[in-house]
């Protein structure tokens, strides 16, 4: 049983170790936000805070302590110019352990752990909205309903009215253009009717001119005469002689 042994072995050497924790506070104090195992985001935080904390005050002395830790001249500017005036007002607690779910190969537990002064946004983007409290009471709520349902009309209702103007304009222009080409397609077709009959009119004039002007023609030709049955007088003549 480990009874009273600090820290996590981590499966390596203490030089292995060692070597480990320095890579990830530097990571840390570039990228202000690393992805890592749990225990070993866990374990982070026993060795960046102290740092972070000396961080606070600008020395020569706490620069070469900070040095010693981290063998990156790069990452000690970073953390004594920019993190520690940063968190200067905060008593300890610099960083978060946020999980994040399991790796997949070897399904180990993975986390985020991120500087806390240097990710504010999210922290207001995933706060949650304040709920009013309601009562069970019939009259408060009521009463809260009928104060809020005019106002709410009234915001709304010009709103509304601008929705549908700009929805309506586009349709009625359309209807009246679609309107005004089918009363011009149908007048073209009866222009075109009425100069077919014109046309039709002409044509039969002439014809009927030429019936009327043959027929004259016929009535003025002698017909010839058919001999009648009736007996005449030079027939009777004879009968008597």
């Amino acid at each position: 049983m480990r009874h009273l042994v600090r820290g996590r072995k981590l499966g390596r050497s203490k030089a292995h170790r060692k070597a480990t924790m320095q890579a990830l506070c530097v990571a840390l104090v570039r990228e202000k936000r690393i992805q890592t195992t749990v225990a070993k985001a866990k374990e982070l935080r026993r060795y960046i805070e102290p740092l972070v904390t000396r961080a606070k005050v600008d020395s020569q002395h706490n620069r070469r302590l900070v040095f010693g830790e981290l063998q990156d001249k790069l990452a000690t500017q970073e953390l004594f110019d920019t993190i520690g005036p940063k968190v200067g007002d905060r008593p300890g607690g610099y960083t978060r352990v946020l999980k994040t779910g399991f790796r997949g190969g070897d399904a180990a537990e993975m986390a985020l752990i991120e500087l806390i002064d240097f990710n504010e946004s999210e922290d207001s983007s995933s706060a949650k909205p304040k709920r009013s409290r309601r009562s069970r009471r019939g009259g408060g709520s009521t009463v809260a309903k009928s104060t809020e349902a005019p106002v709410a009309a009234k915001e709304e209702a010009p709103v509304a009215e601008e929705v549908v103007e700009a929805d309506e304009a586009p349709v009625a222009q359309v209807e009246v253009e679609a309107t005004q080409e089918q009363e011009a397609a149908e007048a073209d077709v009866t222009e075109a009717k009425a100069e077919d009959a014109e046309d039709a009119s002409t044509d039969e004039a002439p014809a009927a001119q030429e019936e009327v002007e043959d027929e004259p023609k016929a009535s003025e030709e002698p017909t010839a005469e058919t001999p009648s049955d009736e007996p005449t007088d030079s027939d009777e003549e004879k009968k008597d002689a």
